[in-house]
């Protein structure tokens, strides 16, 4: 598809979401739209980084656009299914040990901060400890065999290099995880609220990846926008105990951040066409 029907698509899903958020304050009230709209923003502002993670992989591996839609439509499933799982047991954690908060507030701060220092990721095929943990579990074979993710050879099952991509996928996402959903216990613990934002969030993930794709260069420097929301999630959760942030001024900090970090990214980089 086209950057237009990507951004077409994209845009229906997000007023989906927002179609939802508004049922959501008509139906539980102002308070709950307002979680509702702090979640899926955070969710959405942290996919960007993974995102970018996701583009380093293909781009190393040289996978064809085709082959990365079947794997990001894969991906998106299973990280629907992990989302659910880590929602519950968060939510579970949390009601029975309220000091874990804590834990998490800590656990975001540290990933902010390797975020904005900029600390590079292990991305190598042969070097990934989830891709040699596969190996372990089952042979896989040096070669695509289209858009298969498991051949037989001798009788023996395979997995393909596409499938070894889908599983770094899915590994990295169980990372990522762990990041964002204690990032959305800053703004609330509610399990409806978390869930319908993460998902709603990680549908117009495809369609944001192939925008991302052709505008990645323009936007580089968001990540650290990114960064910088972790941090400030995690200094909401360390406080909370003495001092809760509302909700409303939270969504508008994050906002802030992303806007700043898009029009910096926005600026430097016509600074850089410019001295070329």
């Amino acid at each position: 598809m086209s950057i237009k029907n990507h951004l077409w698509k994209f845009i229906g899903i997000v007023l989906l979401a927002v179609l939802i958020n508004c049922g959501i304050w008509f139906y539980m009230g102002s308070e709950k739209a307002l979680e509702f709209l702090g979640g899926y923003i955070i969710e959405l502002s942290l996919s960007v980084d993974n995102l970018f993670l996701f583009l380093l992989i293909f781009t190393s591996f040289g996978i064809e656009s085709a082959y990365q839609k079947r794997i990001l439509k894969y991906g998106i499933i299973g990280a629907i299914i992990l989302r659910l799982i880590f929602v519950v047991l968060g939510i579970a954690i949390v009601n029975k040990f309220r000091w874990v908060l804590y834990v998490f507030g800590i656990v975001l701060i540290i990933s902010g901060i390797k975020i904005v220092k900029n600390e590079e990721k292990d991305v190598s095929y042969e070097n990934s400890k989830l891709i040699k943990l596969l190996k372990k579990l089952m042979p896989v074979t040096e070669e695509l065999h289209g858009e298969k993710f498991f051949v037989r050879k001798n009788n023996v099952l395979h997995a393909t290099p596409l499938f070894a991509l889908l599983f770094l996928i899915e590994g990295s996402d169980v990372i990522f995880a762990i990041d964002s959903i204690p990032a959305i216990f800053a703004i609330t613990t509610d399990p409806f609220i978390v869930y319908s934002s993460n998902i709603l969030a990680i549908l117009g993930l495809r369609n944001l990846y192939f925008l991302l794709e052709k505008l990645h260069s323009s936007f580089e420097y968001v990540k650290y926008g990114v960064g910088a929301i972790l941090i400030f999630t995690g200094i909401k959760i360390g406080i909370s105990f003495k001092y809760h942030i509302p909700i409303h001024i939270s969504i508008l900090v994050i906002i802030f951040i992303l806007v700043i970090s898009v029009i910096a990214s926005l600026i430097i980089n016509k600074k850089k066409e410019s001295v070329k």
